[in-house]
């Protein structure tokens, strides 16, 4: 399997790129979030991949980010949706967005997103829903630009390492975050938490 390729960016196009990697040129089909990251052409990059063989060919997609990739391939796990539609999916909504509303159950959302009708939104709702760790639910509740945001996420990790379910954790964190003050402790958060 490819994982990541490194090398002169030889052409940069919105769905796709092609790579120089050691005299040997690879084209790699990237979602619009990806693009938005890679340098200009002629610059050398790296680029996670994901090497996808079928009995009518193989193919590669990029992901500038971990994040990008592991997204992809978890929708590639639902039935009827294909690296074509997954990557639409994340050219449709930045990663973190389609987190939570996936996380949400925002239907209306996912389905808005080209090539995703009411069915396959509602299928994808319904299959990767619960599949996301406390800190992923975390995410999807709180910005990420949010001060204190790392006792949040420590909060809601410790909560489910009380016995927490992941969303559950995740709800009550939500709820106490607004009461967040710099001077708050962990401790404190799963305290205020646990009293709700």
């Amino acid at each position: 399997m490819i994982t990541f390729l490194e090398g002169k960016l030889d052409t940069k196009q919105l769905a796709r790129i092609e790579m120089n990697v050691g005299g040997v040129g690879y084209e790699v089909f990237i979602p619009l979030s990806s693009y938005d990251q890679l340098p200009l052409e002629g610059e050398t990059c790296r680029i996670l991949t994901y090497h996808h063989i079928t009995d009518a060919g193989q193919k590669l997609f990029g992901f500038c980010s971990e994040e990008e990739r592991d997204m992809f391939t978890r929708l590639l796990t639902i039935s009827g949706v294909g690296p074509k539609l997954a990557i639409s999916t994340l050219s449709g909504l930045p990663v973190r967005e389609l987190k939570s509303a996936l996380i949400n159950g925002d239907i209306k959302q996912i389905s808005s997103i080209s090539g995703i009708g009411k069915k396959t939104a509602e299928r994808i709702v319904v299959e990767l829903r619960d599949k996301f760790d406390v800190g992923e639910q975390l995410d999807a509740f709180v910005p990420a630009e949010t001060p204190g945001d790392s006792r949040l996420r420590d909060a809601a990790l410790a909560l489910g390492a009380l016995g927490q379910k992941p969303d559950d954790a995740a709800k009550m964190i939500k709820a106490v975050a607004a009461k967040l003050t710099p001077d708050m402790t962990v401790e404190d958060l799963i305290r205020l938490a646990l009293t709700r």
